[in-house]
């Protein structure tokens, strides 16, 4: 949990910084604070979280995106916000290496994954989700899976505000929201690779600089 709020600090100073500090106009910061409240992060550290980013005696934090190959040709992107570049990049260098992996270029791998909005919601009697889907076609809807205990709504990247938008004046309670890269082909390895990706990404995932990491394996 500690992590994790952590993590949505971060999310919350990245937000306030490129869209401003009212959730009204900043479609990330919203996300950000529909997250907060979806691992019961304190309102009050919410409020203090946006008032650092706000001052301008907080020390600022950068966005950077690194790219490369894990074992078995697996491709991986690691978004990382960071008051410290050179340690993050030493930091990301250094479990790719451990991993049998090699960092590449910023953006030679953008063309196997592609950028989608996701929205979480819980699955309730008062949602029909074929009624949902219809609904939801204006607003950029990429595609709709229906899971056991909820329903994932995909959105274009470029339609992320204006879905959350809609499903907020809907009131339709969303769980979870986030940005993510979705893989468009898929990478396969031995069963020994499998185990050593699978432990790179954990290494990653361990890092205080590393917000997210996304992969191809298949």
């Amino acid at each position: 949990m500690a992590k994790a709020f952590t993590r949505i600090g971060k999310d919350i100073a990245v937000a306030v910084k490129q869209g401003g500090p009212d959730p009204n106009g900043n479609p990330r910061l919203r996300a950000a604070m529909q997250n907060a409240k979806s691992v019961n992060m304190p309102k009050d550290r919410v409020e203090g979280a946006i008032k650092r980013a706000v001052s301008k005696d907080e020390t600022g934090y950068e966005e950077i995106i690194y790219e490369g190959y894990g074992p078995g040709g697996v491709a991986m992107v690691i978004e990382c916000t960071t008051d410290n570049p050179t340690r993050t990049v030493a930091n990301v260098r250094m479990h790719f290496n451990r991993g049998n992996g090699t960092l590449g270029k910023t953006g030679s791998l953008d063309f196997l994954f592609d950028r989608k909005g996701v929205f979480r919601i819980a699955k309730s009697d008062n949602i029909n989700p074929e009624e949902l889907e219809l609904e939801l076609i204006d607003f950029g809807l990429d595609k709709m899976e229906v899971e056991e205990n909820e329903i994932v709504i995909y959105a274009t990247f470029t339609d992320f505000g204006k879905m959350q938008k809609k499903l907020e004046d809907s009131g339709i309670p969303v769980a979870k929201t986030s940005l993510e890269r979705i893989p468009n082909s898929f990478a396969e390895v031995s069963e020994a690779q499998l185990d050593e990706v699978l432990e790179l990404v954990e290494k990653f995932e361990e890092d205080d600089d590393v917000q997210a990491v996304f992969h191809n394996l298949k």
